[in-house]
Parts: structure tokens; sequence; C-alpha cells
């Protein structure tokens, strides 16, 4: 997923999950913008957590159980035919020839070979990383307790704290994993002091955030362009 640039919606909410008991169940608060469902992670106690939440991967494997479906649905469909003395199906005796003629080195074979091993790398891929880029872990306070800020959300605060700095017309803020990129436009004031003053306001700003890995600050301040 693409890192957010600028400004996200207001109405994005941090991600909550809750351990009920010991038994190690978990139930999660999706955000506004559906980026929860993820698991509970493999962190415990208080402190630094910093394993980022799980993806449920719910599209990939709606497309793989359609499609595997399909596949075993029209394979038992024609063995159940050939049991009951019907003729198997052109499409069936159509591939077993196909199977059988064609040698290894064949194109299509390689061809074929190559799609499936390019899906399975894809599928395994997609089973060991975690996904959800745009939620950010925060510090545990309670160690039942996991909480995810949304990439958005931080970007809404780090703009609004740069706002609040004297000679500040306006800031967009991009806001990722390892890196917080703050664009400044000063009409007034000497450049080097609003950059001075909003690192420092942005540094407690992110320091405020409750992150597990607070990203690296990149501020820059630049004069209004020209008009005309």
């Amino acid at each position: 997923m693409s890192e957010p640039g600028g400004l996200q919606g207001t109405g994005t909410a941090p991600v909550l999950e809750k351990s009920t008991g010991n038994t190690g169940n978990t139930s999660n608060t999706d955000n506004a913008d559906n980026t929860g469902g993820a698991d509970p992670g493999q962190g415990g106690g208080t402190g630094r957590s910093g394993h980022r939440f799980w993806s449920a991967r719910r599209v990939p494997a709606a497309v793989v159980a359609a499609v595997l479906l399909v596949v075993a649905g029209g394979f038992l469909y024609d063995v159940v035919a050939v049991r009951a003395d019907r003729p198997a199906m052109a499409w069936r005796r159509g591939l077993a020839r196909q199977l059988a003629e064609r040698p290894l080195d064949d194109i299509w074979v390689l061809v074929g070979a190559g799609v499936a091993a390019a899906l399975g790398l894809w599928l395994i891929v997609l089973a060991v990383t975690p996904g959800l880029r745009d939620v950010l872990p925060m510090r545990r306070t309670h160690p039942d307790v996991r909480a995810g800020l949304h990439r958005g959300a931080a970007a809404l605060v780090l703009r609004d704290r740069a706002m609040e700095v004297a000679g500040v017309q306006s800031a967009r803020v991009r806001a990722g994993r390892r890196k917080a990129d703050v664009l400044a436009v000063s009409h007034f004031r000497d450049l080097d002091d609003v950059h001075d003053d909003l690192e420092a306001v942005l540094t407690d700003a992110v320091r405020g955030l409750g992150l597990t890995r607070p990203p690296a600050l990149s501020v820059q301040v630049r004069r209004p362009g020209k008009k005309g």
C-alpha cells in the first residue's frame, strides 16, 4: 500500500484489540476506514511492543476459496458422473490427453508452471507478512489491550500542531512507518527560527502519539510562492 500524503479524513480512529481472559481469544474494534480485523499480534505485557497488526486478507482468501470451489466442484461432478456410467466431460478428457502428450519442455507447460509458482509464492508472502501498513502500533499500557493509530490520524495531529507555530501559514504532513515528512509554508519570521520551533513542537507531538516506534522527523520550511 502506498503511503498516504497530506491530510487524511478526520473520522479515522485508532484500532483497538482487547484480550478476553487468558484463553487467547480477542475481540477487535475496527476503525472507520475498515483497516481493523487484525490479529492480537505476538507481543505481550506492557511497554514497547512493536509488532504490527495482521490483516485478515479477506479478498485474497475469498478469491482462492472461490477458485478452489469451482475447480474442485467441476472435478467432483465429473467423477460422480463417470461412476454413474456416464461419459467423462470433454474438457477433462482433453486435459488428460494434453497432460499425457505434451513434453515437459513445452512452452505452455512451462508457462502454466510459472504462473502456478508465482501464485503460490504470492500466497506464501501474504501468509507470512502482517499487512495493515496504515496502522502504526502504539505502546501498551495494559497487558490485554493493543492499540494502533492510523497514519492519517497521526498526520492530522502533526499538521495541527505545526499550524500552532507562529509564522506557519500552511503545512503538509506525510506520516510513514519510519519517517514523517513535514513541509511548512511560513509567511513571516525568519525561516531558521520557524524551522527550529517546528522541530521542537513536532518532536514533542510525535512523542505524545505514544507509538512504539516513533517516526523520524524531516521538517522543511519555505516561503509562499509568488502569485501571478
